[in-house]
């Protein structure tokens, strides 16, 4: 065993990605879709890959792949790093396949270095994290594995060609009845660890010039996506300001006084972001009519979750106070949201020391997005994240990882791995 030539191996990672942008480019951007063809593409991609690194590779029974370098102790619980490879439509290259490449770089970098771990090491493609671009779900391939996947969440239907999750399973090969049944393939019991490297989805690191970011947690969530403001149709050149209930401007006062509001929490030392994903006007309104209702969507995220609360009380306080001055009413609809997931202190605290030791310069920050590491927190396992540095965000054409930052993210998790599990 020998640790002196110890490197990841980016240039595999570059081949893979190279590989996989000619073979899912739609002609704007990557589309890989869900249980689709373009994921499917994706997973026998770097299967091959893996097979050619000795891994022995096997598909769970809702998809996810396991490519596995087997350690010395059969008996103890496995490292697991990973991510996805399914993609939005004309997304980005890098979202998700930067965790699953980083892992086989890594992996790489022990075999060439002749390092048999004391642990198996399972290097994770998991299935569907950007389903909410297909299914209105989150994150089923992980939960699927994890054993919290609900049983009833295998009805819901693609958004694209109108069929369920349990038959886009079928077709591609896998067992929606492990789902039913109740079974699960990773628990606390046979699972140490898991890592998954990410490319940062938003402009931090990079207006930072820092290329890694040891992430803190996921954000928990408050939304509102069909949120409304009902007020009166009437006549653009008719009606005087004082007879009007324009349902347009009460939103637009009510999106312009929580942004405030959030300004002012931020100052107070909170921590989160809140976005209008959208606002609009109903079909009907026309050149010449005061707008009768208006729609919104309504994200509000943090890490903590006395954050997120404290925005919404300006929530409550906000919409009456706007229906009595505009003579409107606001329908906010069904809340949903997600709980925060704070990641392992232990998996941190060794991936700030592999980047130390390896003097990558590193940012502790929060996510912005969700990602599968919340699954595996939600079941128990030990979960840790490291970011890359991306310019021009995500879920675009435009993501822009440069493979030096890549390089330096899998010289930090190539660190820790062979710190933790040799």
């Amino acid at each position: 065993m020998s640790r002196s030539n110890l490197a990841p191996d980016t240039a595999l990672a570059a081949r893979l990605f190279d590989d996989l942008r000619a073979k899912s480019f739609d002609g704007v951007g990557i589309t890989r879709e869900a249980y689709g063809p373009g994921e499917r593409m994706a997973h026998a991609l770097v299967r091959e890959a893996a097979e050619a690194l000795d891994l022995d590779c096997e598909a769970d029974p809702v998809g996810n792949l396991h490519m596995v370098l087997r350690g010395a102790d059969p008996s103890a619980k496995r490292i697991v790093m990973g991510s996805h490879l399914d993609s939005v439509p004309q997304g980005g290259n890098f979202d998700g396949a930067a965790g699953v490449l980083a892992g086989l770089a890594a992996v790489a970098g022990l075999r060439a270095a002749g390092i048999t771990p004391r642990c198996d090491v399972a290097v994770m493609a998991i299935r569907a994290e950007e389903a909410g671009a297909w299914f209105p779900t989150s994150y089923p391939g992980s939960r699927g594995a994890l054993g919290l996947l609900p049983a009833g969440e295998l009805a819901i239907r693609n958004m694209a060609t109108g069929r369920t999750l349990a038959e886009h399973m079928v077709e591609e090969g896998f067992d929606p009845g492990f789902v039913e049944r109740g079974k699960r393939v990773l628990t606390a019991d046979n699972t140490a660890a898991f890592v998954e490297v990410h490319i940062e989805q938003g402009p931090v690191l990079d207006a930072e010039g820092i290329p890694v970011g040891i992430v803190t947690g996921i954000p928990g969530s408050r939304r509102h996506r069909v949120g409304r403001v009902h007020g009166e149709w009437n006549h653009s050149g008719g009606t005087p300001r004082r007879y009007r209930a324009d349902a347009a401007i009460a939103l637009a006062e009510f999106a312009v006084a929580l942004d405030d509001a959030w300004g002012r929490l931020e100052a107070q030392g909170h921590k989160m972001v809140c976005t209008f994903c959208t606002l609009a006007t109903s079909p009907e309104a026309g050149f010449t009519k005061i707008a009768g209702e208006a729609s919104f969507m309504l994200d509000i995220r943090s890490v903590s979750p006395a954050s997120v609360d404290a925005l919404f009380e300006e929530v409550h306080r906000l919409v009456p106070q706007i229906e009595a001055r505009r003579g409107v009413r606001f329908d906010l609809g069904v809340e949903t949201g997600s709980v925060a997931a704070p990641m392992d202190a232990g998996l941190r605290a060794g991936l700030i020391e592999a980047a130390r030791a390896g003097s990558v310069p590193f940012l502790e920050m929060a996510s912005g997005g969700g990602h599968d590491a919340a699954a595996f927190n939600a079941a128990g396992i030990p979960a840790a994240m490291v970011f890359v540095r991306n310019q021009n965000g995500s879920h675009n054409p435009h993501e822009a990882m440069r493979m030096e930052d890549f390089d330096a993210a899998c010289r930090v998790l190539t660190r820790w791995l062979v710190e933790t599990a040799a």
